[in-house]
């Protein structure tokens, strides 16, 4: 149903400050888990466990001295990172946080998020251009080639869904997945190649490691961003950490289910019979939720897990394996879904 106006600017309000929130979260979540795998304590000096260190560090970024390479084109540079954020914070606009509580649900929604994250490559490759740096402008060139060859595999995974699911509404594409009692039907278990592939090229897209050859801070110094300082450093930081926890969202969105909770569908009408459709709501909201740390704690993981690509085989991997392979597995969903629909 469409919500008031009113009520969807609410929404709005809350899921901006509740990604802006995240961040911080997440960056206390990267450290810890960060020093549990290296067998050290990571932050516990700021605040109760070292919880108010991200905080601590916001802060430390405002005082700051804003540099501005002399040789640089200042408005580009400027526009960049703000580019970046604002494209960060517009994709939840299109994730459904539980039933009926999503800001926009477009019948191409599939469509629009993959769009935003595209555009995402041009706060990249302007910054790293209008720096007048050769480290930067290096690291802007090989996040546009990397992001270009990846998302062509992410497009033909996301196909596989489309096609499973009959629909480019992310709504329906979670809500389709409450077959088999809301576990069995979800598209990790009907289409498991697609959604390897996702997840593979969801690290390419977001520049988290063993895919971060645009920042390479052995090779690049810091890459596109190697010119800011202050808060375009923090903004930068901000839309990074966004899109990983975002990245994660359309993960569990597009193959685990979304915000259903496994079993719901034998006891969700017990629920809105009893005028408790609120708390169902708020359990969804959870179970998407730790869906969503889980896919989060998998990010941490594999960057201190796998080494960081060479960029041969960054494009090998790209262009030789997940495309073909990506291909391969729409034209298979393809035909299955063909036969099954002309036998039943």
């Amino acid at each position: 149903m469409d919500l008031p106006l009113w009520l969807t600017a609410i929404i709005a309000f809350v899921i901006v400050n509740f990604m802006l929130v995240s961040a911080s979260v997440l960056v206390y979540a990267e450290r810890k888990v960060s020093g549990y795998i290296q067998n050290r304590p990571g932050p516990n000096r700021v605040g109760p466990f070292g919880f108010l260190q991200p905080f601590a560090d916001v802060v430390k970024l405002l005082f700051k001295e804003d540099i501005v390479p002399e040789q640089s084109t200042r408005f580009i540079h400027s526009l960049a990172p703000v580019l970046m954020v604002v494209i960060a914070m517009t994709v939840p606009a299109m994730i459904p946080f539980a039933r009926g509580f999503v800001i926009a649900d477009p019948e191409v929604g599939v469509l629009l998020i993959l769009a935003l994250t595209s555009i995402s490559v041009y706060g990249v490759t302007l910054a790293g251009w209008s720096s007048n740096s050769k480290f930067s402008l290096l690291g802007g060139l090989r996040s546009s080639a990397q992001m270009i060859s990846y998302e062509l595999s992410m497009g033909l995974a996301v196909v596989s869904v489309i096609l499973i699911t009959g629909s480019l509404s992310v709504v329906d594409i979670v809500e389709s997945q409450a077959d088999g009692w809301a576990l069995l039907g979800w598209n990790v278990i009907r289409n498991p190649i697609g959604a390897l592939i996702f997840i593979i090229t969801a690290f390419a897209e977001t520049n988290r490691a063993p895919f971060d050859l645009p920042e390479a801070e052995q090779e690049l110094v810091g890459g596109y961003h190697t010119e800011y300082s202050g808060m375009k450093f923090g903004m930068f930081f901000l839309a990074e950490y966004v899109n990983w926890f975002v990245a994660s969202f359309v993960i569990v969105t597009l193959f685990f289910g979304g915000y259903l909770i496994p079993f719901e569908p034998l006891f969700a009408d017990a629920f809105y019979a009893n005028g408790l459709g609120w708390l169902l709501g708020i359990l969804q909201f959870l179970c998407l939720m730790a869906k969503v740390s889980f896919f989060v704690f998998v990010f941490i993981w594999v960057r201190w897990t796998l080494p960081r690509f060479k960029y041969n085989q960054l494009m090998t991997i790209g262009w030789k394996y997940l495309l073909p392979l990506a291909l391969v597995n729409a034209i298979v969903i393809a035909i299955i879904v063909a036969v099954v629909k002309s036998v039943f």
